[in-house]
């Protein structure tokens, strides 16, 4: 239950506040509301098209902090409802955006207009109204690290200044425009550019997250049981439907691409560090990751078959990975970045924040929900109908 006497980092008492949040039905939104609920005494309107991965946050209507959170069935694009909700909020999150690295270069327009088009309304509203704006980006604004334009086998390749990224110091550095997988990191980069305009012509409070790889109980879907059968998830969750249903995992390029993961748990206790503590949050741009948690893409599909064999009992196959290309499992258009580490400097100075849970828990803790989730649906799926007598 929450402390009635919640201080912030200065030792200031932490006031009840009323959020909006956009996205609250997701993976992140659906955590977050659990953590506010759960530690505090703040008031949610839960904004999203969808509610499934917080419907036990919702009914029954008995919870002890059901009058503290309510759910509006709003879609940001075209609904007239958006600016009351954010003017009866004190802080409004926007979560929403399309994610998904298989939708960038095969929906492109979709991708630009909901990671920047919709964003657009949502920006305004705060600094018309003078509210606060928590708005979350993507890591992948960085793009390419100056590394990886080197030779590869040059020393500077190996030097941190060429590839970790900085919030306030490493460019944006994208491929080129018919690599149409850049899609969503350039309109999450002009909508940050954007909010940070109107901080500083017209004062808007706002803080910008950029996660990377977030990973924990609810992330993404599985195609075919609770998303669509030709779907693709993001890297993690494609690992997870492979293991699933005992198919060998796919490496795409090798896997050869250096990637962070950290637990979502312990990204949800910096959102609310940056929530409850404006006064050292506003203004800032935040890496959220784990730079310990650092593997290559091959290297997590190794870790992932040993995690899922210990949760579910079942021995690995004998061939447990396969390769295939970009343009196979992509589609044209397809490009990636070599590595994403964040740098957590200005993180850790202003929130005193550090990720605590390695790779191996994390890995089995969103391994051992998926299977007890997912599992018998997907047998029941793909058994074949006995034909009667």
């Amino acid at each position: 239950m929450a402390s009635s006497t919640r201080v912030d980092l200065d030792g200031n008492p932490i006031k009840p506040m009323t959020i909006c949040m956009i996205g609250a039905g997701g993976f992140i939104g659906s955590h977050l509301c659990e953590k506010i609920l759960s530690e505090t005494h703040h008031k949610i309107h839960a904004v999203d098209v969808y509610s499934d991965k917080i419907k036990h946050l919702l009914e029954p209507a008995d919870l002890p902090f059901a009058d503290r959170i309510q759910f509006h069935r709003v879609n940001i694009k075209h609904d007239s409802r958006l600016e009351g909700l954010i003017k009866m909020a004190d802080l409004t999150i926007n979560l929403a955006a399309i994610c998904t690295p298989a939708d960038y270069n095969t929906r492109p327009l979709d991708t630009i207009y909901s990671n920047f088009i919709d964003a657009l309304p949502v920006v305004k509203y705060c600094s018309e109204n003078d509210k606060r704006l928590i708005h979350f980006s993507t890591c992948e604004v960085y793009g390419k690290t100056i590394g990886c334009f080197l030779p590869k086998d040059h020393s500077l390749r190996q030097d941190p200044s060429f590839y970790v990224l900085k919030e306030d110091a490493s460019p944006c550095i994208f491929g080129p425009i018919e690599k149409q997988r850049w899609s969503y990191a350039c309109a999450k980069q002009l909508i940050e550019r954007l909010i940070y305009a109107e901080g500083a012509e017209n004062g808007l409070e706002f803080t910008i997250v950029r996660p990377f790889n977030w990973i924990g109980p609810r992330m993404d879907f599985i195609p075919g049981v609770d998303g669509p059968s030709e779907g693709v998830p993001r890297v993690l969750a494609c690992f997870s439907n492979n293991l699933l249903r005992r198919e060998p995992l796919k490496l795409v390029d090798g896997g050869q691409s250096q990637r962070t993961f950290v637990y979502i748990k312990d990204a949800i206790e910096a959102v609310l560090l940056m929530i409850e503590n404006p006064a050292r949050a506003n203004g800032h741009i935040f890496n959220v990751g784990n730079p310990n948690n650092e593997v290559t893409v091959k290297q997590l599909a190794e870790i992932m078959t040993q995690v899922y064999s210990k949760v579910s009992g079942e021995l690995s196959l004998e061939e447990p990975t396969i390769d295939v290309s970009s343009k196979e499992f992509y589609g044209e258009g397809y490009d990636d970045s070599d590595k994403r580490i964040p740098d957590m400097t200005i993180i850790n100075k202003q929130l005193g924040w550090n990720p605590k849970t390695s790779l191996w828990d994390l890995l089995e803790s969103t391994l051992t929900y998926q299977h007890r989730t997912y599992a018998e649906a997907i047998k029941q799926a793909t058994a074949k109908p006995v034909a009667s007598s």
